[in-house]
């Protein structure tokens, strides 16, 4: 049971502004999340009902939103931490 993983166009935006290092990093970790969409250390985000987080090098979050009737992963935003939340 795989789902799908798709990006709002924001997010693709973000990524494309990171270094090239930062950038593969954080699209493999994306990736993993059709597996396996509430990795280790995924949260849930308060006051939000289908956003889930994860932070990747420390530094940078993925916000995504699961949807599990119809098996779908979609990245909302992608940012340091210092800005994802704004």
């Amino acid at each position: 049971m795989s789902y799908e993983v798709g990006f709002k166009p924001s997010a693709l935006r973000e990524i494309q502004k990171l270094d090239e290092a930062a950038r593969k990093v954080i699209i493999a970790e994306i990736e993993l999340l059709a597996d396996n969409p509430r990795p280790d250390g995924c949260k849930k985000l308060k006051g939000e009902v289908d956003l889930y987080r994860i932070r990747i090098l420390g530094n940078y979050r993925v916000v995504y939103e699961i949807q599990d009737h119809k098996l779908i992963v979609t990245v909302v935003k992608v940012a340091h931490r210092r800005d994802v939340y704004r």
